[in-house]
């Protein structure tokens, strides 16, 4: 069997289709017009020989490396790897592979990741939040293209969009209050990020609509982990706060304010009632199952591929901002 990916195998494929090498080398590259027979004879040898063409040396003589870099922010995340899994079925489809990498919410080393992905020479770039600022993305978009999740963005050859955090935030506050709630308690994300300003503004804008005060001693400040929902509840009931609902900011968070709840042995919903945000696999087996919000994160990643390819130049299919909702479950109850 042929399995050289050599000048020679070509030689061999162009002799046995009876077509020129540079034909069989276009046709490989997607740039020729084959007739459906050549197309046939060409498919057929290829098969035979098991042909594998040198995609580095395709790479060098166009342009391309036919790689995205990915920079997440936890490879342990399963908010992160459902994105991630719908863009690499964008980008799979495409004839492209991902590089990931992980910056850790520190915007220095997301810069260094990212300079690292374009000293690979990938074709594009996709930046799922972080705490980079926007200068920085669009300094780095002028040498590759950039998708940018978690922010809103607009360059030559940069591109950012946010879900409609602040509409799905009052949704699930207005259930709260149509459930009788006047006294939530709000664990937030961290502020320097737009999705966690916009759930913040939305709890407090939803208060003012209801006419219901605003306490800042019920607003604990967190950062998306199940540690900050602990401890924020721990702090909450050391204040001596009075409260019969809590709204985080996201599903990690809601886990954590649930344990520490658990260990007083508050009942959640029956003293306290708990609604997250993100809707992530585990929630709906939580005790008992969350009340979130529902990111529709797979989408996200479908989004952010088919925005990315016509940035390099490629077709794809239109890009839809896919919309938030609401998931009700067992952990809220009406109060009189």
């Amino acid at each position: 069997m042929k399995t050289e990916s050599t000048t020679t195998t070509l030689q061999q494929v162009a002799d046995a289709a009876g077509v020129s090498p540079a034909t069989v080398s276009r046709f490989l590259n997607g740039t020729a017009k084959v007739s459906g027979v050549k197309r046939q004879a060409l498919e057929r040898v290829i098969e035979e020989l098991q042909y594998k063409p040198n995609r580095l040396a395709q790479s060098l003589k166009m342009g391309t490396t036919r790689t995205i870099g990915v920079l997440t922010q936890s490879l342990e995340s399963g908010y992160f790897n459902k994105t991630m899994t719908g863009i690499e079925d964008v980008m799979k489809a495409a004839g492209y592979a991902m590089l990931i990498m992980s910056g850790h919410w520190h915007a220095d080393e997301e810069a260094d990741r990212v300079e690292l992905l374009i000293g690979r020479r990938v074709d594009g770039v996709v930046i799922l939040t972080g705490n980079m600022t926007d200068g920085q993305i669009l300094k780095f978009s002028k040498q590759v293209p950039i998708i940018a999740f978690g922010r809103k963005l607009e360059g030559e050859r940069a591109r950012g969009f946010c879900l409609d955090n602040y509409a799905a935030a009052c949704e699930a506050m207005d259930l709260l209050v149509e459930q009788g709630h006047r006294r939530i308690a709000f664990v937030a994300g961290p502020q320097e990020q737009e999705d966690a300003r916009a759930r913040l503004a939305g709890y407090r804008d939803t208060l003012s609509r209801h006419r219901i005060p605003y306490d800042p001693a019920l607003v604990v400040d967190g950062d998306f982990q199940e540690s900050a929902g602990l401890l924020a509840v721990d702090q909450l009931l050391a204040s001596k706060q009075r409260f019969t609902a809590i709204f985080a900011a996201n599903d990690l968070m809601a886990y954590g304010a649930r344990l520490a709840l658990y260990r007083r042995s508050i009942r959640v919903p029956d003293d306290i009632s708990i609604i997250g945000f993100d809707d992530l696999h585990s929630s709906m087996y939580t005790t008992p199952p969350l009340t979130t919000v529902r990111q529709p994160l797979y989408e996200v990643g479908t989004c952010i591929g088919n925005m990315l390819l016509p940035l390099m130049g490629q077709r794809s299919e239109p890009a839809h901002i896919p919309a938030l909702s609401l998931v009700v479950r067992e952990s809220v109850r009406r109060i009189a």
